[in-house]
């Protein structure tokens, strides 16, 4: 069992060494945190990868929180250019790039259904008590 662990671990520490590019970082920019709780930072390779984020604290509500916006962008290995913009807040992380999924269109019928159903009053006899 430790022959197995240990070759394991060897495996891993080989195989890390081995698929990292080393690439100069051409922009390495930070300012903050500053005292109003504010920062902003960006990053930049020479192969390509680009990541810039900034923060606040946001004072909505009746606790204080974070306020996080950026973009990041690299190339896949098909070559396709990947950006991504993202903001994260009190509602969670919300991604936005043209290579992620969305769902598909509501069929003419499906939506008309559904415009009807709006439209129609809700009578008394039809809620629950």
């Amino acid at each position: 069992m430790k022959i197995t662990t240990g070759l394991f671990a060897v495996l891993m520490i080989v195989t890390t060494v081995c698929c990292q590019q080393q690439e100069a970082i051409i922009r390495n920019d930070f300012e903050g945190p500053n005292p109003d709780g504010t920062y902003k930072w960006a990053l930049q390779t020479e192969g390509g990868i680009y990541h810039e984020q900034r923060g606040s604290v946001q004072s909505s509500g009746s606790e204080p929180s974070l306020l996080v916006e950026g973009q990041y962008q690299y190339t896949a290995p098909d070559g396709q250019i990947i950006n991504v913009l993202y903001r994260a807040d009190e509602n969670g992380f919300q991604a936005q790039g043209d290579h992620l999924p969305t769902p598909p269109p509501i069929p003419a019928a499906i939506q008309r259904a559904l415009d009807y159903i709006a439209s129609l009053t809700p009578s008394i006899d039809n809620q629950y008590k």
